[in-house]
């Protein structure tokens, strides 16, 4: 119930939203649309991806896959006048951050540390080795949360986008909640 949940509630009822598909090179999990939720490439064409400065950001997050946002769609939504939602890590944001200094940033936090544990364990998609690697990296972005212009704690999927959507349209409301 993390930052793709979000994104997805968002997708499915905010159709006026536009969300970024980053592109990445780890495997899809189940269920997962290339194009939809990712765009699966390999290590060769995100090297190119790369270096063709294609990525508006990328990291290689959790030591293993590498992610990225490709700029031109982002470019495209932006001038389009679309609210535009990017989901990424603190790596990305702090590049995003760099070549977009006017973009409001949102730290979404879980309820508490034990909820995130919770959830991580209860996806299964991981083994216990990429569990304590994804959360000694949870650890360090909340750490970071002062960093972003605002802070959601997702306790409740529906509420953390509308409130995320209402602030993609006035972003002069209350900085947290």
């Amino acid at each position: 119930m993390g930052k793709g949940t979000v994104a997805a509630y968002v997708r499915e009822h905010y159709p006026d939203v536009w969300l970024s598909v980053s592109a990445t090179t780890r495997r899809p999990r189940p269920g997962e649309v290339d194009g939809r939720h990712y765009h699966f490439v390999d290590e060769a064409e995100f090297d190119r991806l790369e270096r063709e400065g294609q990525l508006l950001e990328s990291a290689h997050v959790h030591g293993r896959s590498r992610y990225g946002t490709p700029r031109l769609p982002v470019q495209e939504a932006l001038a389009a006048g679309r609210p535009a939602l990017l989901e990424i890590d603190l790596q990305g944001a702090r590049q995003v951050r760099g070549v977009m200094p006017e973009a409001l940033f949102v730290f979404l936090a879980p309820p508490s540390w034990d909820e995130l544990v919770s959830r991580l364990v209860g996806r299964g998609t991981e083994t216990p080795e990429e569990r304590e690697v994804r959360l000694r990296t949870a650890r360090e972005e909340l750490a970071a949360q002062e960093e972003f212009d605002v802070t959601i704690v997702n306790d409740d999927v529906a509420r953390a986008a509308e409130h995320l959507v209402s602030l993609m349209v006035d972003p002069t409301p209350a900085k947290d909640s």
